[in-house]
């Protein structure tokens, strides 16, 4: 059944590109509401923005929404990842700025929030949209595919020059709380010379080594080294699994990622939704219903630091 939280939350920190203070607060909202962002910095008219697929506009470092005053938000994908592991349907999420909070980079902060005030059930049935036939779009090496499947999975497979990273892969079947015992702690990556590119260009101003994970060739330059020897392709299927919320619901299919990023998702969402035939959009059973990302999530699925390698 559809589920919201159990109350209200609060997130303050800053905004990666500007550096600026933001607050964040999440309120429940009832079934069928959907998540639906709104800036409270601006006129009452111009303030609605809803997490959906065609409200993304172009942007190279984050997902950004647009709407039809041309209020924009950006960074959407941390919460919408962690919205979607914790099995939160519905949710109005007041934003007193231009960009959700960093925060630690992650989407932890956002679960342990979710977890400790709870859900609340409703007796309406979740839709998931289910893939009946696989789409795929490619930009050079780059490759994203969804296709049909029994369950929410996910293969990525990144390739960096810098040494810290290389080559990962890795492959996960997203049920039953695998998003916050595997992904939901890991952070977003970049590289040093990006960095001070991005900043001395008026990007990024709030980023630091505490929010991101930098690297600089073969090193880690952020405090305490990787959360896991694989943290930053972990990071990159958070960042997907984020960016496929805004399909508007839970996905029932596999989704494959080959050096893609926000811009390539999303070009895949509009390219499923222009396939006649590709998908459905169903109420999951109670048996189906134990197979999404956030069925039955408790705290003790948060991890607890004991499977942690640093680099």
């Amino acid at each position: 059944m559809q589920s919201t939280l159990g109350t209200s939350v609060v997130f303050d920190g800053v905004g990666l590109h500007s550096g600026a203070p933001v607050r964040m607060t999440v309120h429940p909202a009832p079934a069928n509401y959907g998540i639906v962002f709104f800036r409270t910095d601006l006129p009452e008219a111009e303030q609605r923005l809803p997490a959906k697929w065609d409200q993304v506009v172009p942007s190279k470092l984050c997902t950004l929404l647009s709407n039809a005053s041309g209020a924009t938000l950006s960074t959407v994908e941390h919460i919408m990842a962690a919205l979607t592991g914790c099995g939160v349907h519905n949710a109005r999420i007041e934003v007193t700025g231009p960009e959700v909070p960093i925060l630690d980079g992650s989407s932890a902060p956002f679960v342990r929030e979710f977890l400790r005030v709870g859900l609340i059930a409703s007796q309406v049935p979740v839709r998931v949209l289910k893939i009946l036939k696989a789409v795929e779009v490619r930009d050079g090496e780059a490759v994203a595919r969804l296709e049909p499947a029994d369950s929410m999975e996910m293969n990525f497979e990144i390739d960096f020059a810098d040494a810290a990273i290389g080559h990962q892969e890795k492959q996960l079947n997203l049920t039953n709380g695998t998003f916050v015992r595997e992904l939901s702690d890991s952070r977003t990556f970049c590289r040093q010379a990006d960095v001070d590119f991005m900043q001395t260009h008026g990007l990024a101003l709030g980023g630091t080594l505490e929010n991101a994970v930098v690297v600089d060739g073969d090193r880690v330059l952020s405090p305490g080294g990787l959360r896991y020897r694989d943290e930053p392709v972990r990071h990159k299927m958070l960042d997907a699994l984020g960016d496929l919320a805004l399909a508007g619901g839970p996905i029932q299919g596999r989704y494959t990622g080959i050096r893609a990023g926000h811009a390539m998702t999303n070009r895949l969402l509009r390219q499923l939704f222009a396939t006649p035939g590709a998908w459905i959009w169903t109420e999951v059973t109670a048996r189906s219903g134990r197979k999404l990302p956030g069925a039955g999530v408790t705290m003790a699925d948060l991890p607890t630091g004991s499977e942690l390698m640093p680099a």
